[in-house]
């Protein structure tokens, strides 16, 4: 039986134009073939690490997480304490992609262990820029432990 290919980016978003606009921004760019999109902090938590490990991603865990904060039921923050805290998802690189320009939630996601935290631009063309060259930078450019 063949697994579909392995998800490379997890989007952590609920704001249906945000992911539109992401997703058009990883197409620009062709990183948008192995993408999956979780609408909240529960659905990205039993994505990542789900109660029963025979339920764990035949591909493995993503490259990327791109993580809003400003989520329902599970706020990205929490989500992000969680990701950090599992010896399963330690390494998986964490981007908040955020709205927030709050300095504490920028200090908390560091205190937690993001690994880059990116002010959503309110341009057009200057946000598709971010989210494709973030997009290189994770998928090809950054090394990580195997």
């Amino acid at each position: 039986m063949m697994h579909p290919d392995p998800v490379e980016i997890l989007l952590v978003d609920d704001d249906p134009d945000d992911i539109e606009l992401t997703l058009r921004a990883l197409q620009r760019h062709d990183l948008a073939n192995r993408v999956r999109v979780v609408r909240d902090g529960v659905e990205a938590l039993a994505y990542l690490l789900p109660d029963d490990p025979d339920l764990a991603q035949a591909g493995g865990l993503p490259k990327l997480v791109l993580l809003d904060l400003k989520l329902p039921r599970v706020d990205g923050l929490e989500v992000l304490c969680r990701l950090k805290a599992a010896a399963t998802t330690r390494s998986v690189p964490i981007v908040v992609l955020t709205s927030s320009r709050e300095e504490r939630d920028m200090i908390r996601s560091y205190d937690l262990g993001v690994n880059s935290y990116i002010v959503k631009p309110v341009d057009f063309e200057q946000f598709m820029r971010a989210v494709g060259d973030l997009g290189l930078y994770w998928l090809f450019l950054n090394q990580v432990p195997r």
